[in-house]
């Protein structure tokens, strides 16, 4: 019989893994991205569907997987996850051409989509409110391990093998995870709610319909009225359902709490604007800086690896001071941190300038990750907790996917990737475009503090 530090141990462990396998999949292939670019013969604009496929699909079939869950039980559908997880990522490595690649990272997806709510509802549903964010700050962290083992070994895999082989290495993992998790893992479960396909294909229809067509080109106006037309439509359908159905996907009650919407929206910038960042700064490091794909990962680690040191302090921080300051001062670190790297390209400052602005921005988003999972946790009842944790990850990798979007909106207006000058000052402006998107969410962060 194992004691309750043993059985806490499996907890935290088995529940991070599956978090740090999903971050891992979407950090890996940032290093791998220049690599997959030049085999496919593909623009930038394209080449974001590489991770946005990934992102966007995990938002649009994470409160269908989470309903799932509450029903079925969170383990059950947690180990469902990793095992579609493993199979997409068993297709990503046999894809030949980039549109099975984009399909491939669609179905690793669909099993992501549950894996990182479920692990941190069976995690919260198992611990007390007092624990909770200390060992989210854990959480993170040791899922954050996946931003420093992401770039890095990305990098390697490369530089040694080839780039399917950063897919190749979720097959012996994923399996593992499962054979554990079904033995260490209890089940639990939420509120019973009927799970409705249809509101399932609304959602889906319009967070992935408003992600297109902001990707859209000029060349393609008809198309994207239609699909803008069809994604207005289908949003404010789901509304309109959620709000007269008996058990809804997605409770509209939830969102009278003015922590419940400000830790989500606030998450959406903290994210927005650090997925806008990993898209192109190993890109500006193999492109800009002439890096190896493997130093280009190497290069991230004052940026990622403070996320593994800082948060676990920043959870016991949170548990001190509150969510409101601690998350308002992670997002203007790494707002700031963004900037000053701006400004350090600008000055065509070597590497070893970049270091400590990269470590302020690691050091923001560590401290403003926990915050905000306890916020947004803490403003529901225990009973819906599996629903918000299925809220908070639509934000957060809503606003990633929007944020990546909105990156490469601007890198096109401004730079290319076809001349290097072009390149550097696309790369300058969209900084400052990140900047501006965790200095936005301060704006909600602040007011964490004042309910």
């Amino acid at each position: 019989m194992m004691t309750k530090t043993t059985s806490t141990k499996w907890l935290l462990g088995l529940t991070s893994l599956g978090f740090f396998m999903s971050m891992m999949d979407a950090m890996i292939v940032t290093t791998a991205s220049t690599a997959i670019q030049t085999d496919f013969h593909i623009s930038v604009g394209t080449l974001q569907w590489v991770l946005n496929a990934y992102n966007i699909t995990i938002v649009a079939v994470l409160l269908v997987g989470v309903s799932l869950g509450e029903r079925w039980g969170r383990r059950r559908v947690y180990n469902w996850g990793i095992f579609i997880f493993t199979f997409g990522s068993i297709l990503c490595a046999l894809a030949g051409n980039i549109g099975f690649l984009i399909l491939a990272r669609v179905v690793a997806g669909i099993g992501a989509s549950v894996m990182t709510p479920m692990s941190m509802a069976i995690l919260s549903s198992a611990l007390p409110v007092s624990e909770r964010g200390h060992v989210l700050g854990i959480w993170s962290g040791i899922g954050g391990l996946a931003l420093i083992v992401g770039p890095s070994l990305g990098g390697i895999i490369v530089a040694q093998l080839a780039w399917q082989w950063i897919f190749w290495i979720n097959v012996p993992v994923g399996i593992t995870a499962i054979a554990l998790s079904r033995r260490y893992l209890p089940e639990s479960h939420g509120r019973e709610i009927s799970v409705n396909y249809l509101d399932g294909l609304m959602i889906t229809l319009t967070l992935a319909g408003f992600i297109w067509v902001l990707s859209a080109r000029s060349g393609q106006l008809p198309i994207v009225g239609s699909i803008a037309t069809i994604s207005l439509a289908s949003g404010i359908w789901f509304l309109k359902r959620q709000s007269v159905e008996a058990a809804p996907m997605v409770p509209l009650s939830l969102f009278k709490s003015v922590r419940f919407n400000s830790g989500n929206i606030a998450t959406a910038c903290l994210y927005g604007s650090m997925y806008g960042v990993v898209f192109f700064l190993p890109q500006f490091f193999q492109i800009g800086q002439h890096a190896s794909a493997l130093t280009a990962g190497l290069e991230l680690l004052p940026w990622t690896g403070t996320l593994v040191v800082v948060a676990p302090f920043a959870g016991q921080a949170v548990d001190r001071f509150g969510e409101g300051q601690i998350a308002t001062l992670g997002l203007f670190l790494q707002g700031s941190g963004y900037g000053l790297i701006a400004g350090l390209v600008y000055q065509q400052k070597p590497y070893v300038w970049l270091v400590l602005p990269l470590a302020l921005a690691g050091m923001g988003l560590s401290m403003a990750g926990p915050a905000l999972q306890k916020a947004v946790l803490g403003a529901v009842p225990r009973s819906t907790i599996g629903q918000a944790s299925g809220i908070y990850n639509v934000s957060r990798l809503f606003g990633g996917a929007l944020g990546t979007t909105v990156a490469v909106i601007i890198f096109n207006w401004v730079g290319g990737n076809l001349i290097l000058s072009k390149f550097v000052c696309g790369f300058q402006v969209t900084m400052l475009g990140t900047t501006l998107f965790s200095w936005l969410g301060i704006l909600w962060s602040v007011r964490l503090s004042r309910h």
